[in-house]
């Protein structure tokens, strides 16, 4: 019941958010749902994990509809309340978050924002092609019992409806946009893939005092300076184009040999040069890094901030795929992507359509699709704060969660946290024990007491 306790001192403080006492208590409701829900079948998962009645299948849909919790909203105060309770890693003191984007395959032909996407993927498990939504995310790098969590802040639909032609926005831009959001005072490190790497990013970081870490670009030697008089006219900026790759081969500057940085590697030695050149869509001088790994073969990375190292700028990229295991668990255990929210009154979609333009649509039909784009957009972000959630959990109390997870991994590593799914089982069996116990939390208990189906909840008759 101890694991309960503090989940619900996470949860309390979102109470400020909400409108009244029972969205906050549908809100929870949700919140429970995503962590102790045994299968990822929407939202009846959550009416099964929880032995809710039927009639509580409509109001959980009617929650996610609701304009009673704003999205933005609550993730501002979940990444305020993230950036108390875990101990983020800092590089040159600052935080560092990390961003990405996920493409989640969905072939709703009435679900809007559904539209054909390209992945760009080694994996041959994934199709060139889908059909889905796209969707961008951010978390915090936090240090974890030896090791490292990249814990969710929020995560948003970007991609496949437009409700004005002159809307000119690229998914950079609302990146930046969903950064903003979250409300984060302090400067951070900001660590993307190439896809970033471009000027709307790396100049918002700038204006905004922070620095951006990625990889690939086109650069620039600094323009010589003229002999004798002056010219008219501008004087040159840029000098002579760079060719990064051929940096490797024929470059006369002096190559360091350092013990790789690189998360999980010991023994290993790489080779790496580090300059500042120009960087054409900034017009600065940006810091890059060669970096020539005996297995993992060359790449260049580059930092806006010049204060940074060439070790730190090394290893703060090779945490990047962090925010990979994060994606995965939040899609694959957790179960924040898998909403069936259909829109009735749609036009059907073709099984290959691109963008859905909306400025010749009624005002009551646009209406209606900002209604479903925002209840995905809440789902997902709900889903988000409950991986956040049990990540708190595994940290702070791993005793606690291996104690209660009641069943069997066949390898349990001394040192390392539990992983979300040890700790969704953790709280899936102490359930019955937390409902049946009279604490502080009897307003929520209460709740879940007056919408429990006794005939639907199997463990909770087992206990009384």
């Amino acid at each position: 019941m101890q694991l309960w306790l503090h989940w619900w001192s996470m949860v309390a403080p979102l109470r400020q958010i909400c409108r009244d006492r029972r969205s906050f208590l549908w809100l929870c409701t949700a919140l429970a749902g995503f962590c102790v829900r045994p299968d990822l079948l929407g939202v009846s998962s959550t009416v099964r994990a929880l032995g809710l009645a039927a009639r509580c299948y409509d109001r959980l849909l009617d929650f996610f509809h609701s304009p009673a919790i704003a999205p933005d909203t609550l993730s501002r105060v979940w990444t305020e309340l993230a950036l108390q309770r875990f101990s983020p890693h800092r590089l040159g003191g600052r935080l560092v978050l990390l961003g990405d984007g996920i493409k989640i395959p969905k072939s709703g032909r009435k679900m809007p924002a559904v539209k054909r996407l390209h992945q760009a993927s080694d994996n041959n498990t994934q199709p060139e092609y889908i059909s889905g939504h796209s969707v961008q995310g951010i978390s915090v790098l936090v240090a974890a019992a030896g090791s490292f969590l990249a814990v969710p802040l929020g995560g948003r639909l970007h991609e496949g409806v437009k409700f004005s032609h002159r809307d000119q926005r690229t998914l950079p831009q609302k990146f930046c946009t969903l950064t903003d959001s979250f409300g984060i005072a302090e400067p951070f490190v900001m660590i993307a893939d190439a896809y970033y790497a471009c000027t709307a990013v790396a100049s918002w970081a700038l204006t905004r005092g922070c620095a951006l870490i990625s990889r690939n670009a086109v650069v620039f030697e600094p323009a010589p300076r003229p002999h004798g008089p002056q010219r008219r006219g501008r004087p040159r900026l840029y000098g002579r184009k760079i060719k990064l790759r051929n940096l490797f081969d024929a470059s006369t500057e002096p190559w360091q040999k350092v013990d790789s940085p690189v998360y999980g590697e010991r023994g290993v030695t790489l080779r790496c040069l580090s300059l500042d050149l120009l960087w054409r869509p900034l017009r600065r001088l940006v810091r890059f890094v060669w970096v020539d790994h005996p297995s993992r073969g060359r790449c260049i990375f580059f930092s806006t901030d010049l204060t940074l190292s060439a070790i730190d700028i090394i290893s703060g990229y090779a945490l990047r795929f962090k925010i990979e295991l994060s994606f995965k668990q939040a899609l694959r255990v957790l179960g924040a992507y898998s909403y069936h929210f259909w829109m009735r009154g749609m036009k059907k979609l073709s099984r290959h359509s691109g963008t859905q333009f909306m400025h010749h649509q009624s005002e009551r039909y646009r209406a209606a699709v900002r209604r479903k784009l925002a209840a995905y957009d809440r789902h997902i972000q709900i889903g988000l704060i409950a991986q956040g959630l049990l990540q708190h959990l595994a940290v702070t109390y791993p005793r606690w969660v291996w104690s209660s997870f009641g069943s069997w991994l066949r390898t349990i590593r001394p040192g390392v946290c539990p992983s979300e799914l040890v700790t969704a089982a953790a709280l899936r069996n102490s359930l019955p024990h937390f409902l049946l116990a009279s604490s502080a939390t009897s307003i929520f208990t209460k709740f879940l007491h007056d919408n429990i189906d006794p005939a639907h909840a199997k463990p909770l008759r087992l206990a009384g």
